[in-house]
C-alpha cells in the first residue's frame, strides 16, 4: 500500500517540479551583526577605510560576551603545547585515525600542488612564462558547533601547508580536545580559540603586536573553511581585502540510483547528510519507483534507531528533501546538473560511465562503496565543497586556493621583437589609446615615436 506523500521523508516530486534554488548564502541579519562586531573589534572606527587591525582587548571582550572563551580565560590563543598535550591524551585508536586521515589528505594535496608548475615559452625576441607561488599567510576556520569537527581542521590546515604557506592561522571556538589534537597533527602555526565574525575579522585584519592576551596575528592573504551564518557573513565582508574560498550554504547530497542500488546503503547516506543541519538537503533521483519506495522505507527504519539530537536534526532536514522518478538515467543526470549538488553519489550499473556524464557537482562519489562519509573523513580529496548550485562554476577547497600564478615576460633581442611592437602600435590606435601606441613606438626600430614628431 502506498504511503501518502505528506508522510514521506523524501517528498515525491516530478522532474518538472524540480527548481534550482539559488539562495543568497549571506543572511541579512547576520550580515548586519557581523558588520557591528567587526567595527567593534578594529582599532579604526572609520567604516570607509580598510585601515585598522583588531584590538586584542576588544577581541577578548567580544569573545567572552559571545561565549567563545570563559570569563576567567586570559588569552585568545591555544598554545602548541596545549595542542600536543591533547594529542598525547588521546587513545591509540583516536591518534591513529587522525594520523591516517592526515596522511591521506596530505598525499592528495601534495599531488595537486605538483600538478601545476612554473612554465616558460618563447615569444618574439624573448621569453614569457608564469611562476606558481603560495600566499604568505593562510587563515583556516573549523566550526565549533554542536559537534567538534577535527576533520575540518585537517582539511583546511593541511591543504594550506601543502600549498607552501609560511604561516597557517587556525580558528575554532571552544575547541574540544580532539580539535586541539587535530591542530597538532595538521601543523597549525597559530590557534585562535575564537569563532564567528570575530575570528574572520582577526584573521583578515590581524593583531599588530604581541600583547598581554597573546601574540601578534598576521593579516591572512586568504581565509577558508566552513562556518555558521556569522562566519559566512563576515567572509562576505572581508572578501576583496583578502581572498576567501567560498560563501557556503546548507550542505546537500544527491544520489542517482537504479535497480542495482543497495537501497539500505542509499538511505544511510541520505541520513548521514541530513543529520548535519536542519537546513541540509538529501535528494534521490532514480528511474525505478521500486528503488524510491525501498529507500523511503529504509530511511524510516534507520531513523527510528538514530540517537538524539541527530534524529530530530535529520527529521527536520528531510522536510526540504525529495525524490524524483525520472524516465531514465540520462534525465537523472540532467536534473543533477541543473541542481549542481555539493555531494553527488552514483549508485548505478556502470557507475563510472554515468559519473563521467555528469558536469556539475562539488565532489563525485562513484559506486556503492565510495561513501560520501569517506570523503568527509579523509579519503584524500577535500570535503570543503561548493553548495547551492555554485558547483556550476567553481570547485572545492584545494591547494589552488592558496596559490598565485603570476606571469612575466622579457625581451632579449629587440630586433626579433619588432613584429610584436608593430602589432601593439596598430592595436593601441584601434582602441583609441594613443599613449599606448607611443609607448610601443618607443621600442620600434623603424618608426619614430609620435611624441618626438610633435616637438619639431
Amino acid at each position: 500500500m502506498s504511503v501518502d506523500s505528506s508522510e514521506k521523508y523524501l517528498t515525491p516530486i516530478t522532474p518538472d517540479q524540480v527548481r534550482l534554488e539559488i539562495k543568497d548564502p549571506v543572511d541579512s541579519t547576520a550580515l548586519t551583526q557581523a558588520k557591528d562586531i567587526i567595527k567593534e573589534l578594529r582599532t579604526s572606527d572609520d567604516d570607509t577605510t580598510l585601515d585598522g587591525t583588531v584590538d586584542p582587548a576588544r577581541l577578548m571582550s567580544v569573545a567572552k560576551k559571545l561565549g567563545d572563551i570563559s570569563e576567567t580565560m586570559t588569552t585568545y590563543i591555544a598554545t602548541k603545547d596545549e595542542c600536543k598535550a591533547a594529542f598525547e591524551g588521546l587513545s591509540d585508536v583516536d591518534r591513529n585515525a587522525l594520523e591516517n586521515i592526515h596522511a591521506r589528505v596530505l598525499a592528495f594535496a601534495t599531488a595537486q600542488r605538483q600538478s601545476v608548475t612554473d612554465c616558460v615559452i618563447d615569444i618574439p625576441g624573448g621569453k614569457a612564462g608564469h611562476t606558481v607561488s603560495p600566499c604568505s599567510a593562510a587563515g583556516c576556520y573549523a566550526p565549533g558547533g554542536r559537534y567538534p569537527l577535527p576533520s575540518s581542521v585537517i582539511m583546511t590546515t593541511v591543504t594550506a601547508k601543502a600549498a607552501g604557506c609560511k604561516t597557517v592561522v587556525l580558528a575554532s571556538p571552544r575547541p574540544a580536545p580532539i580539535t586541539l589534537a587535530a591542530a597538532h597533527v595538521a601543523g597549525a602555526d597559530l590557534f585562535l580559540r575564537i569563532g564567528g565574525a570575530q575570528a574572520i575579522a582577526t584573521m583578515a585584519y590581524g593583531i599588530e603586536k604581541d600583547n598581554e592576551f597573546g601574540p601578534s596575528i598576521p593579516r591572512c592573504d586568504t581565509i577558508v573553511g566552513p562556518g555558521n551564518k556569522w562566519v559566512t557573513a563576515a567572509k562576505s565582508i572581508v572578501q576583496g581585502y583578502c581572498g576567501i574560498d567560498m560563501l557556503a550554504g546548507p550542505s546537500e547530497v544527491l544520489v542517482i540510483a537504479d535497480e542495482t542500488a543497495n537501497t539500505e546503503v542509499v538511505a544511510a547516506d541520505l541520513i548521514a547528510q541530513a543529520e548535519h543541519d536542519v537546513v541540509a538537503r538529501a535528494i534521490l533521483l532514480s528511474d525505478d519507483q521500486n528503488v524510491i519506495d525501498k529507500v523511503e522505507t529504509a530511511v524510516s527504519d534507520q531513523l527510528a534507531s538514530l540517537p538524539e539530537p541527530n534524529k530530530s536534526t535529520a527529521q527536520e532536514a528531510f522536510r526540504q528533501s525529495f525524490a524524483v522518478l525520472c524516465k531514465d538515467i540520462d534525465e537523472c543526470i540532467k536534473i543533477s546538473d541543473d541542481i549542481a549538488p555539493e555531494h553527488l553519489e552514483i549508485q548505478t550499473k556502470n557507475a563510472m560511465e554515468v559519473g563521467k556524464k555528469c558536469s556539475n557537482y562539488g565532489g563525485l562519489f562513484v559506486g556503492e562503496h565510495a561513501a560520501e562519509v569517506l570523503g568527509d573523513y579523509g579519503a584524500g580529496p577535500n570535503h570543503t565543497l561548493p553548495t547551492g548550485g555554485t558547483g556550476r562554476y567553481t570547485g572545492g577547497l584545494s591547494v589552488f586556493n592558496f596559490l598565485r600564478i603570476r606571469t612575466w615576460m622579457r625581451i632579449d633581442d629587440q630586433k626579433e621583437s619588432q613584429s610584436m611592437v608593430n602589432d601593439s602600435i596598430v592595436m593601441a590606435r584601434l582602441e583609441g589609446l594613443e599613449g599606448h601606441a607611443r609607448a610601443a613606438e618607443a621600442r620600434s626600430l623603424t618608426i619614430e615615436p609620435a611624441y618626438k614628431k610633435t616637438k619639431m
